[in-house]
């Protein structure tokens, strides 16, 4: 894919391409439905001019983790930044491919390394700040230079997965420096090539955010413990970016309240007012629909889809692009065992996993990329459900009469890998006891608690957890996954780290294929997580929403919304 002149961003094979958009090309969904919805006042000024009522109330599944998307990395958090910020590079609708936002163009150099980014003219950041070349470089700069605990995968997960490595550790780091050569010309360097470079442009966690306001409201005096991270006043109450939408306030535990940006530089749309109103039960998000006191929500149970069809609302299942996987930490004797690891395998029934406790549209999965994603192995090794074969490698593994292990998995949240967590812990339960695992519960509120124990402690055992694809690009799940020694599967492979390094470096998809297609078995061989499923998450709303900008890596802007009343 190229914009101006030669870009490394790469493009996909025809049919997998195809394949992603195939049923999900809704730059606009089409809806019609049948509630009534009851408005909360608009505070916006447009909405005085407008016969539609520019407040839209969408029903998040959790508070956000920070608003500072450089220090997030779960849905909600992004689902309310996509909505104040934007980066360099956005998504095609519809799609999960690249193409600009904020830089109108980009060339790259022969070698790989050097990108120069053509910026879009006249944008102001929320706080009046002119957003230009030097914005830029001090947003790229402000991530190279975290230190401490900002540098914590509770915190700064993205950019160290992505980017490898900080200004004190450049030996290992990705970025090398930013030139801002002109008003609209910023050249960023990186030390050794990255084939996603572009697209992982595109992730929230990236977006341009005014330098001004992070200064005045000390965004980079993060404190607290890795496990435990505090969040600075600018994450709490002061993001600031140059999208269609600007932040009013936050009422943890209740709501988000942002309003339409009068200077936006882009088409603002019919919405002026959005409030995200936490709603962590999924009968709850439902009842709130039903009573129309929302206009949608995302992550429908999936015994709640059949059921509102029937009513006539709209529900809407996106093409899966997601992979929720059972984590296991090797930190833990009997898990650092392969043969342990093998029998969790053979003892999980995932069909019975899909049918009965995910959304309609869902896949079972073999690997940890969506058969759209390039590197899909279709001759990898899986281990078949056989309880049997389980009892019999746990007996090899020196387990006879079995073992215990902790069980963590998330409360009072829904994700779109995994929209009722409670009845994914209790399936698999069950299916591991048969084979003789005694199960210990350890269940935590998502929020705050729960990603801060798994990714960044050791106190943990199995776990659930899982992925929504931000791009068409494998290192993008198997790179983020294992592409290094992290605390939630507590390991260290250097042959795969090495060679997840190797293939993110090349940018010809034609050498790249081979070499994730042979990653993908080396980590079914090693088995440090069990892939599940692809689950299909589904949207609902009422009948005032015409058109809704679905994505299948839920780049979902609410300017693009079209209301009829």
């Amino acid at each position: 894919m190229s914009y101006a002149g030669r870009s490394t961003s790469g493009s996909r094979p025809k049919r997998r391409a195809a394949a992603i958009t195939t049923g999900i090309a809704l730059s606009a969904l089409i809806l019609s439905g049948c509630a009534q919805s009851e408005r909360e006042e608009g505070t916006g000024d447009a909405a005085a001019s407008s016969d539609v009522d520019g407040t839209f109330v969408f029903a998040a599944s959790s508070d956000p983790k920070s608003l500072d998307p450089a220090f997030a990395s779960d849905g909600e958090s992004f689902r309310v930044s996509r909505q104040i910020f934007e980066g360099l590079v956005g998504v095609k609708p519809g799609t999960a491919d690249p193409e600009p936002l904020l830089a109108k163009s980009w060339e790259t150099s022969e070698d790989a390394l050097t990108y120069t980014f053509e910026l879009q003219d006249g944008v102001t950041f929320h706080d009046g700040t002119d957003f230009n070349a030097e914005a830029v470089c001090a947003n790229f700069d402000r991530w190279y230079n975290f230190t401490g605990i900002q540098q914590a995968e509770s915190l700064a997960y993205y950019y160290s997965k992505l980017f490898k490595g900080f200004s004190d550790t450049p030996e290992t780091a990705t970025y090398e420096s930013c030139e801002a050569t002109g008003d609209t010309e910023a050249v960023v360097t990186l030390a050794k090539p990255f084939a996603g470079f572009i697209a992982a442009l595109s992730l929230p966690a990236f977006s341009m955010q005014s330098p001004t306001a992070m200064d005045q409201y000390a965004a980079n005096e993060a404190s607290g413990t890795a496990e435990a991270p505090t969040l600075t006043e600018y994450a709490k109450s002061h993001p600031t970016g140059t999208g269609p939408f600007k932040f009013e306030n936050w009422e943890v535990g209740n709501q988000i309240t942002l309003s339409a940006y009068d200077d936006y530089w882009g088409e603002q749309g019919q919405v002026t007012d959005i409030i995200f109103r936490v709603i962590d039960d999924p009968n709850s998000r439902r009842q709130s629909l039903e009573a129309g006191t929302i206009d949608g929500y995302d992550l429908v149970a999936p015994a709640d889809t059949k059921s509102l069809a029937d009513a006539g609302y709209n529900v809407m299942a996106r093409e899966p692009f997601t992979i929720l996987y059972l984590g296991m930490n090797q930190k833990v004797e009997e898990l650092a065992n392969p043969l342990v690891r093998q029998a969790i395998a053979h003892a999980i029934d995932k069909q019975a996993l899909v049918d009965q406790t995910l959304p309609e549209g869902t896949k079972v999965a073999s690997q940890f990329i969506p058969d759209v994603v390039n590197g899909y192995n279709e001759d990898v090794t899986e281990y078949e459900y056989d309880p049997e074969k389980a009892k019999s490698l746990l007996a090899e593994a020196g387990y006879p009469d079995g073992f215990s292990v902790d069980f963590n998995y998330p409360t009072g949240v829904s994700r779109p890998y995994m929209p009722t967590p409670e009845q994914v812990y209790t399936n698999i339960t069950a299916q591991l006891e048969e084979v003789g695992i005694t199960v210990n519960p350890q269940p935590n509120k998502w929020s705050p608690d729960y990603l801060d124990r798994v990714q960044a402690s050791e106190d943990h055992g199995i776990h659930l957890l899982g992925w929504t694809g931000d791009y068409n690009d494998t290192d993008n799940f198997v790179g983020v996954f294992f592409g290094g020694e992290k605390p939630e599967f507590g390991f260290n492979n250097p042959e795969i780290f090495d060679a997840l390094e190797e293939a993110r470096q090349v940018s010809s998809l034609e050498e790249q294929t081979p070499l994730y297609e042979q990653i993908n078995e080396d980590i079914a061989e090693f088995v440090p997580a069990i892939p599940l499923a692809h689950p299909a998450p589904s949207l609902a709303f009422n009948e005032r929403v015409v058109s809704y900008p679905a994505s299948p890596v839920n780049d979902e802007v609410f300017n693009k919304i079209e209301l009829n009343k």
